[in-house]
């Protein structure tokens, strides 16, 4: 067993500043000289980002979609152990507290992952418009479910000091503590896109001096002894581990896995897996690096914003050349949305990889949402028929949207994505921990003349 301190931010909908209150505590307890891990509920990359840079280690994300149910309790120990046991543990919700899955009853919720660990919530209420009502929603949140605990509330986007004593007073009649006040600070604002906030690798400088400051904003409102108490509340778990330990191997083949700021996108654990599996995994950036690293055998182009960047990828012709050649000489390629645009023959008009016979554009139009997929062929990743859970989260088309065989068939008879030789491309994310076996099926390809 393994005792992990460990509190879970929520709201009432999206929007009420969890991902402010919660970068922010990371950053104050991080000040503090305390060893902090940042874990985010849901499929989203970016939070953890900013998670990332507030904590300094690996944002992890804990989403029982993706991976089940039976994963989150290890996968939460082993980020809070890694790379040393954290002396606290801060859980980002998603949406509202009890928003989860739609039509699966509360599945994947913050109440669903807050259950799983067995964590106090504390609910972060944006009070903009708001007096003695307060206590009304901040009562019904607390009652609603009585397998949830409700450990206090934050106070953010508060007014003036009269309208913190009203607010404090009404959430204290109705039984909770309030653990902190946040006032207004708009000068703090995270900038966003159409997918949300923008991700922290692209703002670099800004995203840190942001941080920072949300530390300071955060550390001055919130009571961080109350949260610690708070947080040492929660019983110890299962010292379980979610990853293999890595295998001794006599050669290791390279695998190159994009990232900079066109590819924020990345589970943590998916390089975890990938070592495991016996890779040599190295960081490539498609803006900046010219060829794929020496010795490249396989390459894993995950997700960001490549429709940012089109021109600049695009004008990075030594890089593209070295990713077509990798496909011609069957080198295995894993790629996931924006992958799959940076491998298309065109991105608005502009050339990119052309090793899929593909044109995309950006579109109007958002897709958004779980899916359940089918493996329509054999691949690198997965065996035909093999089912899997993951989330798609776009504004571009391709066309064609699927190619002979596609990559997945999902309801009602979808067809979406390409597998080409052993390149598999489509716009579903999905997280390798969740499909056993990914990461060393890739792998054992990789190894193969």
């Amino acid at each position: 067993m393994v005792t992990i301190p460990r509190v879970v931010i929520a709201a009432a909908a999206s929007g009420h500043g969890k991902t402010s209150v919660a970068t922010g505590l990371l950053a104050a307890f991080r000040a503090r000289g305390l060893a902090v891990s940042g874990h985010k509920v849901g499929p989203d990359y970016i939070d953890s980002g900013y998670h990332a840079l507030a904590a300094g280690r690996p944002g992890r994300n804990l989403d029982p979609w993706l991976v089940g149910e039976q994963r989150i309790a290890p996968m939460f120990v082993h980020g809070a152990t890694t790379p040393a046991l954290a002396d606290i543990a801060i859980v980002e919700g998603v949406m509202g507290l009890f928003d989860g899955a739609a039509g699966h009853d509360g599945f994947a919720s913050t109440a669903h992952v807050a259950s799983l660990l067995q964590a106090p919530i504390v609910l972060v209420v944006d009070a903009r418009g708001m007096a003695g009502s307060v206590a009304a929603l901040v009562h019904g949140f607390a009652t609603y479910d009585p397998t949830v605990r409700l450990g206090g509330v934050i106070l953010n986007r508060v007014g003036s000091p009269r309208h913190a004593e009203v607010l404090t007073e009404a959430v204290t009649a109705a039984g909770l503590p309030v653990l902190g006040v946040i006032h207004r600070h708009d000068a703090l604002a995270t900038p966003s896109r159409h997918l949300g906030l923008v991700p922290a690798a692209e703002r670099s400088s800004e995203a840190v001096r942001t941080v920072a400051a949300l530390g300071e904003v955060v550390g001055a409102g919130v009571d961080l002894d109350a949260v610690l108490r708070l947080a040492a509340d929660a019983p110890s778990l299962p010292d379980a581990p979610s990853t293999p330990s890595p295998k001794p191997e006599a050669s290791r083949p390279v695998v190159a896995v994009a990232g900079g700021v066109a590819f924020t996108f990345g589970y943590a654990e998916q390089t975890e897996l990938l070592t495991a599996a016996g890779a040599e995994v190295v960081p490539v950036d498609p803006l900046h690096d010219e060829r794929l690293p020496p010795g490249t055998a396989g390459l894993v182009l995950g997700g960001g914003f490549p429709e940012m960047h089109g021109e600049e990828l695009s004008a990075n012709v030594g890089l593209r050349d070295s990713v077509a050649a990798l496909a011609r000489a069957g080198g295995p390629i894993a790629a996931e949305c924006a992958g799959l645009l940076y491998l298309a023959r065109s991105l608005d008009g502009r050339p990119m990889c052309g090793v899929l016979d593909v044109d995309a554009t950006m579109t109007e139009r958002l897709t958004l949402g779980y899916r359940e997929a089918v493996a329509s062929a054999d691949s690198v990743l997965a065996p035909a028929g093999t089912r899997v859970r993951g989330h798609e989260f776009h504004r571009t088309a391709c066309t064609p949207g699927a190619g002979d065989p596609p990559a997945w068939r999902w309801s009602p008879g979808v067809a979406e994505g390409f597998v080409r030789g052993a390149v598999h491309a489509s716009y579903l994310h999905l997280h390798w921990t969740g499909v056993p076996g990914t990461a060393e099926r890739f792998v054992d390809a990789c190894r193969t003349p």
